[in-house]
């Protein structure tokens, strides 16, 4: 691997560190507040927002600017949000504008790994910049229940500034500021990403012309024989993982009668369980082998039922490895696939921030569905069966659709699978 791209993990590795710590920051100031909890489900939509609002728009933008400079703009935009948050304005509309970081972050993000790096090294360099941004998950949730968590909150809150006076009162308020530190490191990070060479694509005079030019995109990606499986694949596999995470939160009260602080740690076991998926698909799996994976998409689903029947902490723990770790297998090399086809039909930030609308037009279908169920009586033990049926069901018909391709268009498929092959020995 090139040197700038382990700057590139550090920077994202600090960033989604940050995060993830301030979702469970939120849930914790929503739940100390006395709000609803169709508030607290709401925050993962809301996180969501702007990155499927502004999906026609961030891809250029980062395709406009060197991408380390577009990731150090998006970690400014993430600090105003805890900013806000920490001063009273709402938490669903603080982590909104954090969701704004996140949405110009992203196609950055993931757009300099095609340009810094050759097509071979595209499923390892997945796989490595996943397994990190698990860990930075696994981590971050574990920070954010820990800095909520009485022990370490009340340090932080016996702190006494001389001749400064602040509102910091509460533990979740105490919690965000630590993270803006956080989001600072990741920011002087961004700074010694290096320049790729790639030329820029200047962003129009009329920005409204790009809404046509994405939407083209997107066709593009939805008509490729191999980007509409990957691309229907990680929509699904994120838009039920985002949701996921808060729902294993509410689970683990209900069934286990966790705290915040408790049940983030099993938000981090699921995470960990990913990390290895992700990192031995990197090292076992190729392009053109990626769409041999969903099978595991089938059985990740049926597994997400069967979490209704745990009870037992020391049953669940390894139930939630190994459920993350059948996602990370999936999820890598297809992302990795999805990467590729788009990066060779229309460049790097606009096949990203297409990948990101979908994605995340998922999150925040689903997880409008679930806070509204949640509104109107649905229980955590209702939605995890729901969503169970949802994966396994809709896996299914992309496997078959995969099939139905194969069959009918089989010269086109083997003619992309070729491609991927070539790149894989000569990238």
């Amino acid at each position: 691997m090139k040197r700038g791209f382990y700057t590139i993990m550090s920077a994202q590795f600090f960033s989604s560190l940050a995060d993830n710590a301030l979702f469970v920051g939120a849930v914790q100031l929503l739940r100390s507040s006395g709000a609803p909890e169709w508030q607290q489900a709401a925050l993962v939509p809301m996180f969501a927002l702007f990155y499927v609002v502004l999906a026609p728009f961030v891809g250029a933008f980062a395709d406009a600017l060197p991408k380390g400079k577009v990731m150090l703009i998006s970690n400014g935009i993430k600090i105003v949000g805890c900013l806000m948050m920490l001063f009273g304005t709402h938490p669903l509309m603080a982590y909104a504008i954090v969701g704004l970081g996140a949405a110009a972050y992203s196609p950055a993000k993931y757009g300099i790994l095609t340009e810094l790096l050759p097509s071979s090294q595209l499923v390892k360099a997945n796989g490595w910049i996943e397994g990190l941004t698990i860990a930075s998950i696994i981590l971050g949730v574990l920070l954010g229940g820990q800095l909520v968590g009485h022990n370490i909150s009340s340090a932080l809150l016996s702190f006494d500034f001389p001749f400064i006076t602040t509102s910091i009162d509460t533990a979740p308020e105490a919690a965000i500021c630590v993270l803006i530190f956080v989001y600072i490191a990741a920011a002087w990070f961004n700074t010694r990403i290096p320049l790729t060479g790639v030329p820029m694509r200047p962003l129009p005079e009329r920005m409204i012309s790009l809404l046509p030019d994405f939407w083209n995109c997107n066709l593009r990606l939805w008509r490729d024989r191999l980007g509409q499986i990957s691309l229907s694949t990680t929509t699904l596999f994120w838009g039920v993982s985002g949701n996921l995470r808060y729902i294993v939160l509410a689970w683990a009260a209900a069934a286990l009668g966790y705290s915040v602080t408790q049940a983030s740690a099993l938000v981090g076991v699921v995470a960990i369980g990913t990390a290895v998926g992700a990192v031995a698909a990197s090292m076992r799996m190729k392009l053109d082998q990626a769409t041999n994976v969903m099978p595991l998409g089938i059985a990740m689903g049926l597994l997400v039922i069967l979490l209704n029947f745990i009870t037992n902490v020391w049953v669940a723990a390894p139930f939630l490895i190994l459920l993350g770790g059948l996602g990370g297998f999936l999820v890598v090399p297809m992302n990795a696939l999805l990467q590729h086809r788009g990066h060779n039909l229309m460049g790097a930030g606009r096949s990203i921030a297409v990948q990101n609308f979908n994605e995340q037009a998922c999150i925040l279908g689903l997880g409008a569905f679930y806070s509204l169920s949640t509104g109107m009586g649905l229980s955590a033990f209702g939605a995890i069966t729901v969503f169970g049926v949802v994966v396994a069901g809709f896996m299914w018909l992309i496997k078959r659709w995969h099939a139905r391709n194969c069959r009918e268009h089989a010269e086109e498929v083997e003619h992309l699978l070729d491609i991927a092959r070539s790149d894989n020995l000569h990238g």
